[in-house]
């Protein structure tokens, strides 16, 4: 990845979800073990854009609506997005952690809409092992398979069991955290033009897609 550009769509993918939305949700069993969570959140998606035939070709505007809708609920992004600005989140004020979180998930739900875009003619098959379980019971991790016309890419989702159960708030691809790339991404711009500099640099990028 360059140093100040953000990740790649394929990268961000399988994480994205967007904060404004007036739609129906999809329903979310909270009492899901993670994998059987992680499983409906990925495949789940999918299929619905499979099923719509303005989805099916390509339209971008409801591809969107359908991970607002679907991916959402599965997702805790204010967390993602607390954790992606570290240090800098305390020094914002109510008012741009507001921003910084709305821009952050728009960031990251336009590229997995895009993403999905590329895949919504594919037939991917998916294969989910066993949550991890490290020294937080609350936290854990499910590796994912991913077979899409003879490539594999191995993809682990972070999970936390808050009060409505659990949710996915960071990822692993080719080795690399999302969150973590974001982290030093983020306090590279922070350093250089403070909190406002960060606001400013997600809203720009933003406006340009």
């Amino acid at each position: 990845m360059n140093r100040y550009g953000f990740l790649p769509a394929a990268i961000i993918a399988p994480i994205a979800a967007v904060a404004v939305v007036s739609t129906a949700h999809a329903q979310v069993n909270t009492s899901a073990s993670p994998d059987k969570l992680v499983q409906s959140a990925v495949e789940g998606v999918i299929t619905k854009i499979k099923a719509d035939p303005e989805t099916r070709a390509g339209d971008l505007g409801k591809i969107t609506a359908v991970v607002q809708r679907e991916f959402l609920p599965y997702t805790d992004f204010g967390r993602t997005t607390r954790l992606a600005v570290g240090g800098a989140w305390k020094q914002a004020t109510p008012e741009q952690q507001k921003v910084l979180q709305e821009q952050f998930t728009a960031l990251l739900v336009r590229s997995y809409a895009v993403s999905l875009s590329q895949l919504r003619e594919q037939s991917p098959k998916f294969s989910y092992k066993p949550a991890k379980t490290g020294s937080n019971a609350n936290d854990v991790v499910v590796a994912t398979r991913v077979m899409n016309n003879g490539d594999e890419m191995l993809i682990d989702y972070r999970l936390e069991r808050g009060a409505e159960g659990w949710r996915i708030y960071d990822i692993n691809m080719m080795g690399a955290w999302l969150i973590e790339v974001y982290r030093k991404q983020f306090a590279d711009i922070v350093a250089r033009d403070g909190v406002d500099g960060l606001v400013k640099y997600l809203t720009n990028h933003n406006a340009r897609t």
